[in-house]
């Protein structure tokens, strides 16, 4: 027979509860370190990501059973592929082998602040995501404040630094560009 528990033994089970198991589900040293890599500033943006790669991984391992001649299989992998393609996930549309070796790195490095730094408007990934967050960064015609916004390969050539940018004033000056004009509030 166990003893009845002390005062603070009970205060400590009531803080962690269910901590019994826990550890065997995570998988958090690759977890930790795509986050640091890549800067999320949120975990639950990792597991949505992983989300999304095995619904495309299961998606992909259905379209595989079905018989190569099929003219439905043929239309929906034309499809996926060049979907992920234009998302920039995969390199070339050639077959479905790519989609089942697609991982969570694939959607990180389609993030905004990924390709700032890819892109060389910042040097390190924290830069990336402060500029972003201060609304230095525009993709097209939109600012945007979200570091987890996804480019894809079309609007990827449309990056640029927002009009009333300081980073693009102190550029201007240095390349002796700069027009006060452009500057007015």
């Amino acid at each position: 027979m166990e003893r009845k528990l002390k005062f603070h033994e009970q205060k400590l089970l009531k803080k962690h509860t269910n901590f019994v198991g826990t550890w065997k589900k995570e998988n958090t040293l690759h977890e930790n370190e795509i986050i640091r890599r890549y800067y999320l500033q949120d975990r639950s943006d990792y597991y949505k990501y992983n989300q999304v790669c095995n619904m495309l991984k299961k998606l992909a391992a259905a379209l595989s059973k079905l018989d190569s001649r099929d003219p439905f299989r043929i239309k929906m992998t034309e499809q996926l592929l060049e979907k992920l393609y234009s998302m920039g996930l995969i390199t070339t549309k050639k077959s479905l082998v790519q989609v089942t070796n697609l991982t969570v790195s694939a959607f990180c490095r389609r993030r905004l602040a990924v390709l700032l730094v890819k892109n060389k408007y910042a040097e390190t990934m924290k830069a990336a995501v402060t500029y972003v967050e201060t609304e230095q960064i525009r993709v097209g015609p939109n600012i945007i404040t979200d570091p987890a916004f996804l480019v894809t390969r079309n609007m990827e050539d449309f990056i640029t630094w927002t009009d009333t940018s300081k980073v693009k004033k102190n550029i201007m000056t240095y390349h002796n560009k700069m027009d006060d004009f452009d500057f007015l509030d």
